[in-house]
């Protein structure tokens, strides 16, 4: 199964910068480390911005999680890094209660 409506898929853009990349985050700052360590930093969310999406749009969902806020699909694939290798990760994307446009929750390593 493909994400429902994955061609609508979209990161909010303070996201990339205040969670997965913040390195004073709670929650967040461990991915920083992943993510930072794999060249993409605030000089290239963009890129990073289009990677995630991409495999939102071309890899088949793992799971899906149904709650009151709405359904979370969690989508593994191959991420390309900015220094050439790939990596792993799962991401999770959300289609909100009474929305259709999945949009991005989290990524990390597999």
């Amino acid at each position: 199964m493909k994400l429902p409506n994955r061609e609508d898929a979209y990161i909010p853009s303070p996201k990339l910068h205040d969670y997965p990349l913040s390195r004073t985050h709670s929650v967040g700052r461990w991915k920083a480390g992943f993510f930072r360590a794999l060249g993409f930093d605030e000089t290239n969310l963009d890129l990073l911005e289009r990677r995630l999406i991409a495999i939102a749009n071309s890899e088949n969902v793992k799971d899906v999680v149904v709650s009151a806020h709405g359904a979370k699909y969690i989508i593994e694939g191959s991420l390309q890094t900015p220094v050439g290798s790939l990596v792993q990760v799962r991401t999770v994307w959300i289609i909100d209660a009474e929305q259709d446009r999945p949009r991005f929750v989290t990524a990390y390593p597999v």
